[in-house]
């Protein structure tokens, strides 16, 4: 072979060798962000040529899949779409999907590792592949009385299985339909999504779980748990009086009198008590206290969830403020639900989840959530007094709206107005024995004067109708 013809193949062997080495590196190395490309539309269109799994409440399928007869074979449809638009989310062809559709998105189409094996029967029998169901922890009739006593309020309730941390309702208000996304009418679902995110009422946000709020008195629970363990008692004498927080002109006026025990306080809601209360603690005793019932984390896997806060960088007369919960204390519905759970279950926090199984079409389980602890908040003895305080709440503070004849509820209510602006965040946590149940109701715009009788004329009645529901 003479030189020209030699260089000639040369060069041609070194292109083939690089054009191999290009492919196999997109195709190991860049698939999924290739796949994820939102111009890479067919990767898209055989997402829609899929069977979708259902995602199940109970029985009942809340997201399903039927078939069309346009281009795509298959229609993604919620029966009961506004209900559960907060953890279904949306399966859209422009715009993607959300909540559970998002984050079990490979389950659901069938192209999770766990379904590989049923993917290679599928093929070595012909049959046409089918995505698996997610089965749901929730309770329709804690979901359905949820919605129904928020109504057209603005806000979100949360309920827990405070031994397991399954979560059995969560609404979020206002919310939207998926179904005018999922539509393959694509004009339409582009005005759908354009009048969703330009709403000044953010349907499509999860006030459950990705937004926090000043959390208001509902805090006093978790400055009450750091006094018991700084060695106080239920019983333990507090000044009420009017407190001048130190270094400032702000005064916080007493709303209950002189003195009062700290159980009493928690019953009224003294304000001043509890700031001169919370600057005794300390802010650090205040944070670790808040952390421990799971502040800080993001305790949602399922379908994502913010972390609460109480501030890293605080001075005193901030701590006096942040003990009522205000100046940067911000919590979200989920986070005080898990706090009431907490109380309820001998100060252990559980990891709060929505999913209790993925099953295939033919119902083979893949894989099914065990119930964990989080954390540690309170020793049980503690919670015990914390439980007797808050059933004392119900019984004979503000929160008395809260009460069933015949079973033992404990509560805090609460309200925050941090901007004197807008109208007042209403707030109630609560937990039952019987039925077993942990509930946040959160109101963002109350439209009452900043006292605690928001939480409780607002709030507290939205978990009573939650806790009767499942009775």
């Amino acid at each position: 072979m003479n030189g020209p013809i030699r260089r000639v193949a040369v060069v041609a062997m070194l292109m083939t060798l690089a054009l191999l080495v290009n492919v196999s590196v997109s195709y190991l190395a860049r698939q999924d962000s290739l796949n994820a490309n939102s111009q890479n539309r067919r990767v898209t269109d055989a997402a829609f040529a899929q069977d979708r799994g259902a995602i199940m409440v109970g029985n009942t399928a809340v997201a399903e899949t039927v078939a069309s007869k346009d281009q795509y074979k298959f229609q993604r449809r919620y029966p009961q779409s506004e209900l559960y638009a907060p953890v279904t989310g949306y399966f859209s062809y422009l715009f993607g999907s959300s909540e559970l559709e998002q984050s079990y998105g490979a389950q659901l189409s069938g192209n999770d590792s766990s379904q590989f094996v049923n993917r290679l029967i599928d093929l070595a029998t012909g049959a046409k592949p089918k995505g698996a169901n997610i089965q749901t922890t929730l309770d329709a009739r804690a979901q359905r009385a949820a919605s129904d006593a928020l109504g057209k309020l603005k806000g979100a309730v949360v309920a827990l299985n405070p031994k397991t941390g399954a979560i059995l309702a969560m609404v979020s208000s206002p919310t939207f339909d998926p179904n005018d996304l999922a539509t393959h009418n694509m004009s339409d679902s582009q005005k759908a999504w354009a009048a969703l995110t330009k709403s000044s009422a953010k349907p499509m946000s999860n006030r459950a779980t990705r937004e926090i709020f000043p959390p208001g008195s509902t805090f006093k629970v978790i400055v009450s748990a750091a006094a018991l363990d700084a060695g106080y008692e239920p019983d333990s004498e507090l000044d009420a009086s009017s407190y001048k927080l130190p270094g400032t002109n702000t005064v916080i006026a007493s709303n209950c009198g002189s003195r009062q025990t700290l159980a009493r306080a928690l019953a009224l809601s003294c304000n001043a008590a509890f700031a001169r209360l919370g600057v005794k603690l300390g802010a650090d005793a205040l944070r670790n206290q808040a952390e421990k019932f799971g502040f800080g984390t993001k305790p949602l896997s399922d379908i994502g969830s913010v972390a609460s806060r109480f501030p890293d960088q605080i001075d005193v007369p901030q701590t006096g403020l942040a003990s009522i919960g205000g100046f940067d204390v911000a919590a979200s519905p989920l986070q005080m639900a898990m706090v009431a759970a907490a109380v309820r279950n001998d100060g252990v926090v559980m990891q709060p989840y929505l999913v209790e199984s993925v099953r295939s079409a033919d119902l083979q389980v893949l894989s099914q959530t065990r119930p964990s602890q989080l954390s540690l908040a309170t020793s049980a003895s503690d919670a015990a007094k914390l439980r007797q305080m808050m059933v004392e709440v119900v019984n004979s503070g503000t929160g008395w709206r809260a009460r069933i004849p015949g079973v033992t509820i404990g509560g805090k209510t609460g309200t925050a107005n941090s901007d004197n602006v807008r109208t007042p965040y209403a707030w109630f946590i609560s937990w039952a024995e019987d039925p077993d149940v942990a509930v946040c109701v959160f109101v963002q715009d109350a439209e009452m004067e900043a006292t605690d009788v928001a939480g409780g004329r607002v709030a507290a009645p939205i978990a009573k109708a939650v806790i009767e529901a499942l009775r």
